[in-house]
């Protein structure tokens, strides 16, 4: 059993599997553990930027924040939204609150998988604590 979790969600919708890892966090973790459900928000490239509001950015990030304490909240977590490179920032974020156990979804792999690497990819490798790939 573990004692501090950390969930990275991502929020695209694309293959959902967010109720999959926060059962696994749930079933993994110790009584009176933490659990943290994290969204990393990455940067807009600067050829887009110009293109996007503020408002939309501040909207944008005030309806992720809403959404992952929501579903934070629903299983008793902490949420936080922190902006960066996924894979990097998970971990930096892991080994800075001292986190036990990464619960990371993956996608299905593909070629774009094969050739670029993923977030997940990333973060097995490179984890200083054990990790749970939900597939």
């Amino acid at each position: 059993m573990y004692s501090n979790i950390l969930v990275p969600i991502a929020l695209d919708n694309e293959d959902d599997r967010t109720a999959q890892s926060l059962d696994i966090a749930k079933s993994l973790s110790a009584e009176g553990a933490t659990i943290t459900l994290l969204h990393v928000v990455e940067a807009v490239p600067s050829y887009a930027i110009s293109y996007i509001s503020a408002d939309i950015l501040s909207a944008t990030r005030k309806g992720i924040e809403s959404e992952l304490a929501r579903l934070a909240s629903d299983i008793g977590a902490n949420s936080v939204v922190i902006d960066g490179h996924s894979g990097r920032s998970i971990l930096d974020y892991a080994e800075a609150k001292g986190s036990d156990l990464i619960v990371i979804a993956s996608h299905r792999p593909g070629m774009q998988t094969l050739l670029l690497g993923s977030t997940a990819t990333h973060v097995v490798r490179h984890a200083n604590c054990s990790v749970h790939v939900v597939r």
